[in-house]
């Protein structure tokens, strides 16, 4: 018995000491900073913002880029990071075309570095530190992030096309440099319309051939459909329980100022009509003079995400230099 209670005796001393211990060095749960986890919970407001890698790979002509996003831990507080010690890339930058404006929640392929072909393992690093707490991913030419931006490997499924005007150029897949420029003043709407197709460009030739016999509109025809806004010339509604074809989203990517859309989410639909070339057009007022960045998310029926994938949407950067009153 005597035993037993020496031990027992001894086991209180030895939590004391801990406990006085832990009393001189300070309590861990009172850190006000500290290094967020991926897997806690998300808030509304507080939390970390996490830079992420989608991958890589080759655009069309062969040039290697790194597609990168990001996840707003927050669900109710976009945040602004300027370039800079908060908001960097190295080795090289601190800027490589990164936004400085993050949305709530997760946001996907949102810009892209082009890398050379040789780069291997060395890497790249993007640190952001909002809220009190510092997040970093390094990226490099790693085997198994190799992607295929412009084809799903197991559905054949392929981007958006994007035009900014009926005739104009294409755009598909992760953003290459400014695919518009345009000027405007503080306080009046600026209009921004841009045409899309869900057309995979490898099937266009056939497409263009087959309306042609069945006597459709040829493809580089657009027919506009918005919501409850008309597809030739006659009002048109999305039938209940289907969804669009395409949608359209419109988000700030940098913003010395802020920025408001007439509808900034646009989703479309072409009736099945795979040769249709569908136009979404908004407005966007800003509230301050300076040089805007945006971002025009394209995606199809699979989603925002690609369901899961990465692949398919289009993503394209409009610049806007916008003059005082």
């Amino acid at each position: 018995m005597a035993g037993r209670l020496g031990a027992t005796r001894d086991f209180h001393h030895r939590l004391l000491a801990l406990a006085a211990a832990l009393v001189v060095a300070g309590p861990l749960a009172a850190q006000s900073v500290r290094d967020p986890l991926p897997v806690e919970p998300t808030g509304r407001s507080g939390a970390a913002i996490f830079p992420v890698v989608e991958g890589w790979g080759p655009l069309r002509d062969g040039t290697i880029v790194i597609l990168l996003g990001y996840f707003n831990r927050n669900s109710a507080q976009p945040i602004d990071v300027p370039i800079g010690p908060n908001n960097r890339i190295e080795p090289g930058g601190p800027d490589y075309g990164q936004p400085t404006h993050f949305e709530p929640r997760r946001h996907h392929g949102v810009f892209a570095i082009p890398v050379p072909k040789d780069s291997g393992p060395k890497k790249l690093t993007w640190t952001l530190r909002a809220n009190g707490q510092t997040t970093n991913v390094s990226m490099w030419l790693n085997p198994a992030y190799r992607l295929n931006f412009f084809k799903h490997a197991a559905n054949g499924n392929e981007p958006p096309v994007v035009r900014f005007s009926p005739g104009g150029p294409t755009h598909t897949g992760p953003p290459q440099g400014f695919a518009q420029t345009l000027t405007g003043r503080v306080g009046e709407p600026l209009p921004l319309a841009l045409w899309a197709s869900d057309v995979p460009p490898s099937q266009r030739d056939a497409e263009e051939e087959l309306a042609e016999i069945r006597g459709r509109r040829p493809f580089t025809e657009p027919i506009a459909i918005v919501g409850d806004q008309t597809i030739g010339g006659a009002p048109a509604k999305r039938p209940a329980g289907r969804k669009p074809d395409v949608i359209v989203t419109w988000k700030k990517f940098r913003a010395p100022g802020g920025v408001t859309f007439s509808r900034n989410a646009l989703p479309v639909l072409t009736k099945g009509d795979r040769a249709a070339v569908v136009e979404a057009a908004t407005s966007a007022t800003f509230d301050g003079p300076g040089e805007y960045i945006l971002r025009a998310q394209v995606n199809d029926e699979s989603g925002e995400d690609g369901a899961g994938d990465q692949c398919c949407w289009t993503n394209v950067l409009v610049k806007v230099a916008i003059a005082a009153k």
